[in-house]
């Protein structure tokens, strides 16, 4: 599962900006207006969270708040005496990280004390945000990027969700198949060798995995592929030299399969991806 995990962050292109660290007072309110995510972690204190539906959660000891995609809430503390608190917008670049992220619950609250391997970061966290040493700003938001990491391993190793990709990761037979794929996606894998991958007939694996995954195998090796073609091609390179990279024959092929799920040609959806990050640098 470790190696899996490696293989996902890398697709995920996540960022993360810290934009408030201190103590919290009153009400803070988050919108979806700027279509981020948001991380907030509680270093000790309590605070509530009010949601879209009118629902108030408290929070009364050490926490990760996780909004994983833009959603409106509230946060809210004592007028005196509020708790420790780092904010940060969160964002997936790449359209498979954001698929992943619509999977994952609206919010996930984790306690902090019942994960050890988050201490040390942690820690390295709110000593960089209260401090005024030099490149703080960097620091606290690559720690923050950090303690995402270390959240979505939690998520995939304790089996959180069962339906979706992080589902059917925590399948140990379906992992098996998705592995593969992720690995090897130039292979030009058959619904049978799937099968034997995963150690299932073939019937009955791609049963579950279109039950599990919410796609055939077929269609999600295709999503797969195009992804990692968006990835590739945001870092600069051609069509023409990713194609086999990407399990098509041709420059030509990669083309008619990307118009096929995007309904834009790669260089339209790579000009259309430029001019919505230029925007948004100057709004």
């Amino acid at each position: 599962m470790s190696d899996e995990i490696d293989t996902l962050l890398t697709r995920f292109e996540l960022r993360s900006r810290v934009f408030f660290s201190g103590q919290l007072c009153g009400v803070a309110n988050f919108d979806d207006g700027q279509g981020v995510g948001h991380l907030h972690v509680m270093r000790q204190g309590q605070l509530e969270v009010l949601l879209p539906d009118g629902s108030v959660q408290a929070v009364n000891a050490p926490a990760a708040l996780f909004f994983p995609r833009a959603t409106p809430h509230r946060l809210r503390a004592p007028e005196v005496g509020g708790p420790d608190l780092i904010c940060a917008s969160v964002v997936c670049g790449a359209p498979f990280g954001q698929h992943l992220m619509a999977e994952l619950p609206a919010m996930l609250v984790i306690p902090l004390e019942q994960h050890a391997g988050l201490q040390m970061s942690l820690h390295l966290l709110f000593e960089e945000a209260f401090c005024k040493r030099q490149g703080r700003a960097a620091a606290i938001d690559r720690l923050s990027e950090l303690v995402l990491i270390h959240l979505l391993r939690e998520v995939l190793t304790q089996g959180h969700l069962k339906t979706g990709v992080l589902g059917g990761l925590a399948d140990p037979r379906l992992a098996r198949a998705l592995h593969a794929i992720h690995t090897d996606a130039a292979r030009p894998w058959t619904l049978e060798q799937l099968a034997i991958v995963a150690g299932m007939s073939r019937a009955r694996f791609a049963a579950q995995f279109t039950q599990v995954v919410g796609q055939s195998p077929g269609e999600y090796l295709s999503s797969w592929r195009i992804g990692l073609a968006q990835s590739l091609l945001s870092k600069g390179r051609q069509v023409k030299h990713i194609a086999d990279e990407v399990g098509y024959g041709s420059a030509s092929a990669l083309t008619r399969a990307f118009v096929l799920k995007t309904g834009m040609a790669p260089t339209d959806w790579l000009a259309s991806k430029r001019a919505g990050a230029h925007a948004a640098l100057n709004s």
